[in-house]
């Protein structure tokens, strides 16, 4: 039993409880989103591109993303690198551990984050195979900024999403089997590669 003197702060309380319920639940606001991954292009410097042989479905499933691509650079020596950018509501699938799913079977070693003398805003989170020549990295995106903590990140992002649409969740991830460990992440082709896609993005 409620006293009577308590029952408009609690109806207020229930209705301010409510607009998050129905923004996201009922109504599923979503942020405009009108810039498909796939506007990054398929050739980026002297990188040309292919599709990799994933399926379709692949981005949904493995971090819900419901605008996905990969694709495989080849530069004119031959070399290889592998190019995945995704976004996700689901913000946590796409920042936990991405290596995981996409450098599958490799034994990848984080060398915590790195950036790149020609955009120092960009934090990247640099990892290396433990045994064998070969690195990833990857960077974070969100609502035209770059994430650095992605823990921090989502903390703050809940509080906002409680009266406010939905905003994705951008992961730029990016490998090779090439890269020597003893060469600097930031002199590796791999790591020019993954600047100029994020640029080509942030012009879309």
């Amino acid at each position: 039993m409620i006293a009577a003197r308590y029952s408009i702060p609690v109806i207020a309380l229930l209705l301010v409880a409510l607009i998050p319920t129905v923004i996201h639940n009922y109504l599923g606001l979503q942020a405009k989103d009108d810039a498909p991954v796939e506007s990054i292009p398929i050739t980026l410097d002297n990188f040309v591109s292919k599709p990799s042989s994933r399926l379709a479905i692949w981005g949904k499933e493995t971090f819900n993303c419901h605008d996905w691509m990969e694709r495989m650079y080849t530069d004119e020596d031959g070399h290889v690198v592998r190019l995945f950018v995704g976004k996700s509501f689901d913000h946590k699938r796409l920042y936990h551990h991405p290596e995981l799913a996409l450098s599958y079977g490799n034994n990848m070693v984080s060398e915590g984050i790195q950036w790149l003398q020609e955009n120092p805003k960009i934090p990247v989170n640099v990892l290396r195979n433990n045994n064998k020549p070969g690195l990833a990295a990857y960077v974070l995106w969100y609502d035209g900024q770059f994430i650095e903590n992605p823990i921090q990140h989502q903390i703050q992002d809940t509080l906002k999403l409680l009266i406010s649409p939905k905003k994705p969740l951008i992961l730029f991830y990016i490998s090779d089997n090439h890269s020597k460990s003893t060469l600097n992440f930031r002199e590796t082709n791999t790591a020019q590669l993954l600047l100029k896609a994020i640029q080509n993005f942030e012009q879309i």
